[in-house]
């Protein structure tokens, strides 16, 4: 584990488990997420690949992956959720798994933090209202300065 990760929550923080906000909730991303999980991004790849946040990069991987290549990608997940490395939530709405948020420090840009979110395609409206939400939560729960958080705009 590098510096970086290792400071990247205060010690003492709580770190917050859910947010629940108008048409959607969080919780902690983990293997019980993987076929509803899976089922949200796979269906929408291209409306996730045009996000803010993840255009230009390669994921969602446009050939799709396998139920257990994605159960192995959320059990990644949910241990840096718990050695407080990384935090990723799975946006819900009800039990239907409606996108994905993630919290983690900036990989290029050390002391940076890196916020991404997406929404299935068929949630789309939902988009702004999800990086609304998560932008104030962030301000008034986490311990980041707000200058410091890279959350590309909708």
């Amino acid at each position: 584990m590098n510096h970086d990760q290792q400071t990247f929550v205060p010690a003492g923080f709580e770190v917050p488990r859910t947010l629940v906000a108008d048409g959607f909730r969080l919780e902690p991303l983990g293997e019980q997420h993987n076929e509803r999980d899976l089922a949200a991004w796979s269906g929408s790849i291209a409306h996730v690949r045009a996000t803010p946040g993840f255009v230009g990069r390669n994921w969602p991987p446009q050939e799709g992956m396998s139920a257990e290549a994605n159960r192995a990608d959320l059990a990644r997940h949910a241990r840096d959720f718990e050695a407080r490395t990384g935090f990723t939530y799975s946006v819900l709405d009800g039990d239907d798994v409606i996108g994905c948020l993630y919290v983690y420090p900036a990989k290029e840009a050390p002391g940076r933090i890196s916020v991404s979110s997406w929404v299935r395609a068929d949630r789309a409206p939902l988009d702004v209202t999800l990086y609304e939400a998560v932008r104030g939560w962030l301000r008034e729960v986490w311990p980041f300065d707000a200058e410091l958080v890279d959350y590309a705009p909708r």
